[in-house]
């Protein structure tokens, strides 16, 4: 993380400069600090000192490294924007997007490792994830600081993501706004269910086609919580297509179910550039609702 001081920050004292401009958690700068991380033209300073206009401050990053072991998966990535500091990836499905202990082997983390050349200071850094049985677009960040910036824009204005659902059944109402809490099944599970006492959860939909069983439908998420669109559209009746754990398996999406993360709307925390980034909804799941409406 570098930061150019500008004639308007002229006297401000460092740590104001690392909070307000280049917008540095407290915690993160308390870490630098203690690391001796925070450098003002490559020499240490203290962050109560003052700062100079034309002066460069850097902040190297600082992570620990996975506790499990990455396994490189040459299986090629598909990059529907990059810059200095994140990736867009069209990520496939079924496809897990982040290893584990449990999950180790084909994941998007190991066919990044791989599509880098597999670093030994490799971090993976998602801003937001995607079901194994999702596919679409998915931002990833180039260091901590971009993950940390763009985190907090998530479910705001400055982060829009839209997301395609070909569903069983046709919602009542051509479009809508759910809003129903949502709730852990019980503690060992992994299920969702709709519960007043769950976290609040709310999505826009929109129906944009249907073939009298099925429908295709435009989604957009207010919040994040797990399975969001998938628990929203059951509650709905309206399951999506191969969903095993809230609706049926289709023989037709083997390890997927049809959902599809269609479009990142971003304001970029770093350059301040707005991106629109699109990804078509894959033909396996166009092919769920009758040809004549295709």
């Amino acid at each position: 993380m570098k930061h150019q001081v500008t004639e308007n920050e002229e006297g401000m004292r460092l740590r104001d400069v690392l909070r307000q401009s280049m917008g540095m958690s407290y915690t993160a700068m308390k870490s630098a600090k203690w690391d001796g991380r925070i450098l003002v033209n490559q020499l240490p300073r203290t962050v109560n000192q003052p700062v100079h206009a034309g002066e460069w401050i850097e902040v190297p990053d600082k992570e620990a490294l996975p506790m499990y072991s990455l396994t490189p998966c040459y299986r090629p990535v598909s990059i529907a924007y990059e810059d200095d500091d994140l990736w867009i990836i069209d990520k496939p499905a079924p496809l897990a997007s982040q290893s584990s202990e449990r999950q180790s082997d084909d994941t998007l983390e190991n066919m990044l490792y791989a599509h880098l050349g597999c670093p030994a200071d490799f971090i993976y850094r998602p801003v937001n994830r995607l079901d194994k049985g999702t596919s679409g677009l998915m931002v990833v960040a180039k260091t901590a600081h971009a993950q940390y910036r763009l985190q907090r824009l998530l479910h705001t204005d400055e982060f829009r993501r839209t997301y395609l659902a070909v569903t069983e059944g046709i919602p009542k109402m051509p479009q809508g706004i759910i809003d129903a809490p949502i709730a852990k099944e019980d503690a060992a599970s992994i299920k969702r269910v709709i519960d007043p006492a769950g976290k609040l959860s709310v999505t826009r939909y929109q129906v944009l086609e249907s073939d009298g069983r099925r429908s295709l439908i435009r989604l957009q998420l207010e919040t994040g919580r797990t399975h969001q669109i998938r628990v929203h559209l059951a509650y709905l009746g309206c399951p999506v297509c191969g969903d095993f754990l809230y609706g049926q398996e289709l023989p037709e999406l083997p390890g997927r179910f049809a959902l599809h993360s269609e479009e990142v709307l971003l304001h970029h925390p770093i350059t301040g550039e707005w991106l629109t980034i699109k990804s078509p909804l894959p033909a396996e799941l166009r092919q769920l609702l009758a040809p004549t409406h295709l």
